[in-house]
């Protein structure tokens, strides 16, 4: 498969390859320049150098294509988290601080990829693999916190779904402030990394974990 051309205007060049898969190159790139609101099934088939009706071969609509985007990115996103965790060795608090490193990690390198898993609003019904992919992703920060939780006497033990979906929320939050800022004059004064560090490391310790709080 060949590509030329590099406007939203302009064909793509398809050759004789996998048409499947050169769609959904294409719906990538779109991605990343236009957002997953930003172009529709006809722009896709135009970048991939192909009819208007040739999409329909493989995807229902527009929605389907960014759907198995998304989910490609999933499988991705829990592979990385998976690595990052490595079943919480040498220890339980080491490898969270890894898993929020790959989080960040990810959301920055697969820009499109993440805003298809997560800005495109689609519904789990209507997409069940795409939901199934997200929730193995998620199921990989809730081990995290299983693991983290235990480290606590029962009775102050926080749920780990809870857990899970406070620590992703720090995440995606610093993910989304840190994509924004880089279009803007504005500098903050600390990395990604170092203020998701900082903020779990002040969560933990609340919990109980990882020393005394801060006065």
């Amino acid at each position: 498969m060949g590509w030329s051309g590099h406007r939203r205007g302009g064909r793509r060049g398809y050759h004789h390859g996998d048409l499947r898969e050169a769609l959904i190159a294409a719906a990538t790139a779109l991605i990343a320049e236009y957002g997953p609101f930003g172009f529709g099934f006809v722009d896709a088939a135009r970048w991939a150098g192909v009819s208007a009706a040739a999409p329909y071969r493989h995807f229902r609509d527009r929605d389907e294509l960014i759907a198995e985007v998304g989910r490609r990115g999933f499988e991705e996103f829990a592979a990385a988290l998976e690595r990052a965790w490595d079943e919480g060795r040498p220890d339980p608090l080491t490898a969270l601080t890894r898993v929020g490193k790959a989080y960040l990690a990810f959301a920055r390198d697969h820009r499109a990829a993440y805003a298809a898993m997560f800005d495109a609003n689609l519904p789990a019904a209507a997409h069940p693999a795409l939901h199934a992919a997200g929730e193995r992703a998620f199921a990989v920060l809730t081990r995290a916190a299983g693991a983290i939780a235990a480290l606590l006497p029962p009775e102050r033990r926080p749920p780990p779904l809870m857990l899970s979906l406070h620590v992703w929320a720090m995440s995606h939050g610093i993910a989304a402030l840190f994509a924004r800022t880089e279009a803007t004059p504005r500098t903050l004064p600390m990395s990604a990394e170092d203020l998701l560090e900082a903020g779990v490391l002040v969560y933990l310790r609340g919990l109980g974990l990882g020393g005394a709080p801060p006065p």
